[in-house]
């Protein structure tokens, strides 16, 4: 497995994002954010129905080593969480992009102008 499969985008805060074909966008995080937090053994997620701005924290992963917070990658509505997430948060640490966090509808397509694609997300976490 690719550690940054080319069909996503992703944020500089080392999420991943797919846009479904009615505009919602899936949330995860990043093989790369994975692997430097350790293992995962809780995520905070937001409420569906709450709306967030670009950047704005939605809620927080808990590691081993650390706490982080998760992103939102766009401005919009949280639309569904992934209940799985939660119950069983260990699950991400074998499969980061087989579990997605949650998924956010937006109104405004220019909120996604900042997403990177595969190969300038290879470039940041390379260092460059």
């Amino acid at each position: 497995m690719s550690q940054v499969p080319t069909h996503l985008r992703y944020t500089e805060e080392h999420e991943w994002v797919e846009t479904g074909t009615d505009g919602t966008v899936t949330v995860g995080i990043t093989y790369f954010a994975q692997k430097n937090l350790g293992d995962i053994v809780f995520f905070e997620l937001p409420e569906v129905g709450r709306k967030f701005e670009v950047g704005d924290p939605v809620g927080s992963v808990e590691s081993v080593k650390s706490v982080s917070e998760l992103y939102s990658p766009l401005t919009g509505e949280i639309v569904a969480i992934n209940e799985e997430a939660s119950e069983s948060p260990e699950e991400v640490n074998s499969d980061p992009y087989g579990m997605w966090l949650f998924k956010i509808k937006s109104k405004d397509a220019a909120s996604s102008n900042g997403l990177l694609d595969a190969k300038a997300y290879e470039k940041l976490i390379a260092g460059g």
